[in-house]
């Protein structure tokens, strides 16, 4: 049986750390761990084959559609989890919003708001904030997760009329409070976000022990000593001189081929001035550092990296300067995550619940078993030196020894490299089982997918063994 986020249900103190209090019951805790344990186990979107049973079926349904569950009861339980995990460790936040389309007409007459560009296609959005360890790249658990159904139909007031308290934008300012709530033992917590998360209220309101990098979207007015300089942010950098060039390999993506390049490098100290759509109560200045890097050649097959990097760190260095550069490359770990949640893991815009409060849930708890399975793919490569206990049970371990000396073949390259016990031997077994063959690649979500599918009928049967049938 596969742990997860749940751990031992005979203890209440686990219970009430993951399952809020607000809903703790004996009957609704256990459902909800029974729920998480199979989305990790068996992923994917269909509650009937998740729950193997017509009553395991209804103890799901029963967790779903409960008033008292929400996402945003099991983000802070999830949270409080990983609070416990940062202590005296340098840790990224990144944070990112996804939309979770489910359908068109149909979805639209359940009640579901409209998702993606002309609002026909209807769904809900879901919004995480991951915390990572800065060094190792370690997955180390959620700390906020929101899923919300927009209101459609109706026309939006100009945006710059209203609060960001106001707006849909306020997501990304409370990840920020979230950080500063939850993670505050942490050694050093920088909380990571694209374009859409420049917003001035954002670098003017965050506590002073969090740290940002925020890719800037808004050619913001700056303060300038000299009457010459540009005054707003875009060319006022574009006008500074090369401070150094460095050779970056950038990964390869979708209709994209893996390359070695070249980025010239220019930092500098900004100072933004309060946009007239912030709010009058937040200060009317803040002083930040500004790294630019852009790509010195075009690629033939997608634009050139342009890269405009808004941080609370000071940069007084090149060094320091690529520094920032590799903590907000990083950020394509959320992608990752993404693709669990949806078309590489989970699926869970094929669900069919049909009420958008249970669907909701769903898609949170989802989202919490995403995490497990990422952090499942991460130590294929031993480098989290998590022990096998952090994901299966104990029983698990003994299936799993038997199962990779089977599986282990007699090039080096066949053999388990790791040691027994850990949770990267349990990975890699795995992996085989997925199909991978230990020669070429990584497994990737997919390939854990199937994986975890056939241990569980080969622990099956093995349980089957054990008994007097």
């Amino acid at each position: 049986m596969i742990r997860g986020e749940c751990h031992d249900l005979g203890c209440a103190h686990e219970r009430d750390r993951f399952w809020p209090r607000a809903v703790w019951r004996p009957a609704a805790a256990k459902r909800g761990a029974l729920l998480h344990q199979a989305l990790v186990e068996r992923p994917c979107p269909y509650i009937r084959r998740l729950a193997g049973g017509r009553a395991r079926q209804v103890q799901f349904k029963r967790f779903l559609d409960n008033e008292a569950v929400t996402p945003e009861e099991m983000s802070a339980a999830a949270a409080a989890k990983t609070a416990q995990r940062v202590i005296g460790r340098k840790v990224i936040v990144v944070q990112d919003t996804t939309e979770v389309a489910l359908g068109g007409k149909r979805r639209k007459e359940e009640g579901f708001g409209p998702v993606g560009r002309g609002g026909a296609a209807r769904g809900l959005l879901l919004h995480v904030g991951l915390v990572f360890d800065e060094i190792t790249g370690e997955l180390i658990g959620a700390l906020q997760t929101q899923v919300w159904n927009r209101e459609g139909g109706s026309p939006v007031e100009d945006r710059h009329s209203r609060e960001v308290c106001e707006k849909e934008s306020q997501r990304w300012l409370d990840v920020v409070s979230s950080t500063g709530a939850f993670l505050g033992k942490a050694l050093r917590k920088t909380v990571i976000a694209d374009r859409e998360s420049d917003i001035y209220e954002q670098f003017a309101t965050r506590p002073s022990h969090v740290d940002l990098i925020v890719r800037a979207g808004q050619n913001r007015r700056i303060e300038c000593d000299d009457d010459d300089a540009a005054s707003t942010l875009f060319p006022y950098v574009d006008s500074l001189p090369e401070a150094g060039r460095i050779k970056v390999i950038i990964p390869a993506a979708p209709g994209r081929k893996e390359r070695v390049t070249t980025l010239a490098v220019r930092f500098c100290a900004v100072t933004l001035q309060r946009p007239r759509s912030a709010r009058s109560d937040v200060a009317e200045s803040v002083a930040l550092h500004l790294v630019d890097v852009r790509e010195t050649s075009t690629p033939a097959d997608c634009k050139p990296i342009h890269w405009r990097l808004l941080t609370t760190h000071i940069i007084s260095t090149v060094g320091e300067a690529c520094e920032i550069v590799d903590l907000y490359r990083k950020r394509w770990k959320i992608e990752e995550f993404f693709r669990i949640v949806k078309t590489a893991g989970i699926n869970i815009e094929d669900a069919q619940l049909t009420d958008p409060d249970s669907m909701g849930n769903f898609v949170a708890a989802a989202a919490l078993a995403s995490v497990t399975i990422m952090q499942c793919i991460q130590a294929r490569d031993g480098n989290t030196e998590q022990p096998i206990e952090a994901v299966f049970e104990a029983d698990d371990q003994s299936i799993l020894e038997a199962v990779g000396t089977k599986l282990e073949g007699k090039t080096a390259r066949q053999k388990n490299p790791h040691p027994k016990g850990s949770l990267a031997y349990a990975v890699w077994v795995i992996a085989r089982l997925g199909g991978w063959d230990g020669y070429y690649g990584k497994p990737g979500p997919m390939v854990i997918r199937r994986g975890l599918h056939d241990y569980q009928q080969i622990k099956y049967g093995a349980t089957l063994g054990g008994r007097n049938v």
